[in-house]
């Protein structure tokens, strides 16, 4: 017995039409389930159209060259009823109808785990995402960049309140209300999560809420207090991020603490240190000494923000020394211990201070992948020295039906990159020829004054070994700058010294976040000196730093005079 199924175009995303560039298969050949049918392209990737069945093609009903949308039908299949094979629909490349067996699992609804999930439920797959924790939307959403970003919102209006002294205007002390603060915060956190919520169910991703852990290259465990369950999948995306690293020579004590405790607002210390100055360690200093608290921080390196070019992180230290007490580099932390009156920390180098009591301590060192807790070695996937999870451009891993992306596949751990990493994953697992191709990825430090880089730094230059040059445009000279009261900035382009193209650069200054999108489109355009400087900007702005600069590397500027 057998019956005829017929294989429709699935969903196109953003696109309503897309047409046929190749014809994989005739009438009368045998076929199995993710064979390739045709090939379409659009102007962003190629993307294969497999069979969702076994069985012989009767015919074809499209042909090259033909332009095709969403739930067209490309192939009648003659299935055999006694086949095991899924025949539910023809339309998914998924396993249906079985709450205990799934197309693609993602672990993690972070950033890229909800990413992920939303771009293959849009590309037709049968998508389940498994989350630890109540609401999706992972460290960066609940306890990580939105929050943080919200508190530093706060601290700069705290912070311009007092500047505007200045200009002639004096609101006079600000009165915290710590709860109220709280409580705003949250109502962001909650309005995004939910946001996410609804995006879920309106694309019918089957969530479940629990911790995830191999079994085998194709199931997973999922415990949720003592519930368990098991789920077998066809491919899967992992998603697990990263949690701070630790100290562990540190007493077990609440007054220490990491970036999620200090995001809860519970209290603000009369005295802190904060062990780690980049940027996580920073943004920290940032909010709290605009609290009131009396900040130092302690860097075991020479430079505070490690990485970053010395002229851009300068102006940022010049303004954190005078908002906090102490700014200790080339120092570490020797001994820590807990006692009434607060905790007790011992430094050690060239420049170390005396012991002294805090009566908190936060520490920033860094994040470490949290690959761990989903045993990977029962699937048999490979981890670095580092323990960080080896993809190929694919984002795939040694095991071909399951990808990694996000925190756990490397530096640099940023939301936007994971994301992008998402994209990638989610297309390749439902057929799509497309890879990790991205140029560049952006920095930023929320901090006051923000700093922001992109493609190559100086020191990658140098050690790179690259003939290299560079235009500065200090914000002192910027009429929108000295406006608002904010000359300390600077933008800096770099460009190769023969072909002129642009390498890199870096802002430091206000809305540095929000500026250097330019300077990454101008990386991934591969755009010249030129291109950049010839590019019409509007006066006054802050984003005419950028072709000020590319005038300044070429010689042409006017509004600076470079003695030739």
């Amino acid at each position: 017995m057998s019956k005829t199924v017929k294989i429709t175009v699935p969903n196109l995303g953003d696109f309503e039409t897309v047409e046929i560039v190749e014809v994989h298969t005739e009438a009368g050949q045998s076929i199995n389930i993710d064979d390739p049918l045709i090939t379409l392209e659009t102007e962003k990737a190629a993307m294969d159209v497999p069979c969702t069945v076994n069985g012989i093609l009767e015919s074809i009903s499209v042909s090259l060259g033909d332009q095709i949308s969403e739930g067209d039908v490309i192939a009648s299949v003659k299935v055999d009823m006694s086949s095991d094979e899924d025949e539910s629909s023809g339309q998914s490349q998924s396993i249906k109808n079985d709450q205990n067996q799934t197309g693609l699992v993602v672990i993690g609804a972070g950033p890229g785990g909800y990413t992920a999930a939303f771009r293959a439920s849009d590309l037709g797959l049968d998508v389940t995402l498994i989350e630890k924790h109540t609401n999706l939307g992972g460290v960066c959403l609940n306890v990580g960049c939105i929050p943080s970003k919200t508190l530093l919102h706060a601290a700069k209006i705290i912070n311009d309140s007092k500047e505007a002294k200045t200009l002639g205007l004096n609101f006079g002390e600000p009165e915290i209300e710590l709860e109220k603060m709280k409580d705003w915060k949250n109502q962001v956190i909650s309005g995004l999560t939910q946001g996410l919520q609804g995006l879920s169910k309106k694309r019918n991703i089957n969530v479940i809420q629990g911790i995830a852990s191999f079994t085998s290259a194709n199931t997973v465990k999922i415990t949720n207090g003592k519930d368990e369950q098991a789920l077998s999948f066809e491919q899967c995306i992992i998603a697990v991020g990263s949690n701070p690293a630790r100290l562990p020579f540190l007493p077990d004590d609440p007054r220490i603490i990491d970036s999620t405790d200090a995001l809860e607002l519970s209290i603000i210390p009369n005295k802190m240190l904060i062990i780690g100055g980049g940027i996580i360690g920073l943004e920290m200093a940032t909010i709290y000494a605009s609290l009131g608290s009396s900040v130092s921080i302690v860097e075991l390196t020479e430079t505070l923000m490690p990485g970053t070019d010395r002229d851009l992180v300068k102006p940022l230290e010049k303004h954190l020394k005078k908002q906090c007490d102490h700014i200790y580099k080339s120092v570490e932390v020797s001994s820590a211990t807990s006692t009434k009156k607060g905790i007790k920390i011992s430094f050690k180098g060239k420049s170390a201070p005396e012991s002294a009591v805090y009566d908190s301590v936060l520490v920033a060192v860094g994040r470490l992948p949290n690959i761990g807790s989903i045993d990977p070695e029962e699937a048999g996937i490979q981890l670095d020295q580092n323990g960080f999870v080896q993809v190929d451009r694919q984002m795939r891993t040694n095991v071909p039906n399951i990808f990694a992306i996000g925190d756990i596949v490397g530096e640099p751990m940023l939301a936007h990159k994971a994301s992008h990493e998402a994209r990638v994953a989610a297309e390749v697992v439902s057929g799509m020829k497309t890879a990790m191709d991205s140029r560049c990825i952006p920095s930023v430090a929320y901090t006051d004054p923000e700093v922001a880089w992109v493609g190559l730094t100086e020191e990658d230059c140098i050690a790179q070994e690259i003939d290299y040059g560079k235009g500065v445009f200090p914000w002192a000279a910027s009429g929108r700058s000295l406006s608002i009261a904010r000359s300390e900035g600077l933008t800096k382009l770099l460009f190769d010294s023969t072909t002129k193209r642009i390498l890199g650069g870096g802002i430091v200054g206000t809305n540095a976040g929000e500026l250097i999108a330019e300077i990454t489109l101008a990386i991934e355009m591969d755009c010249d000196a030129s291109d950049i400087a010839l590019t019409m900007h509007p006066h006054p702005t802050l984003s005419e730093t950028l072709a000020l600069a590319a005038e300044a590397f070429e010689g042409t500027i006017t509004d600076l005079y470079i003695k030739k």
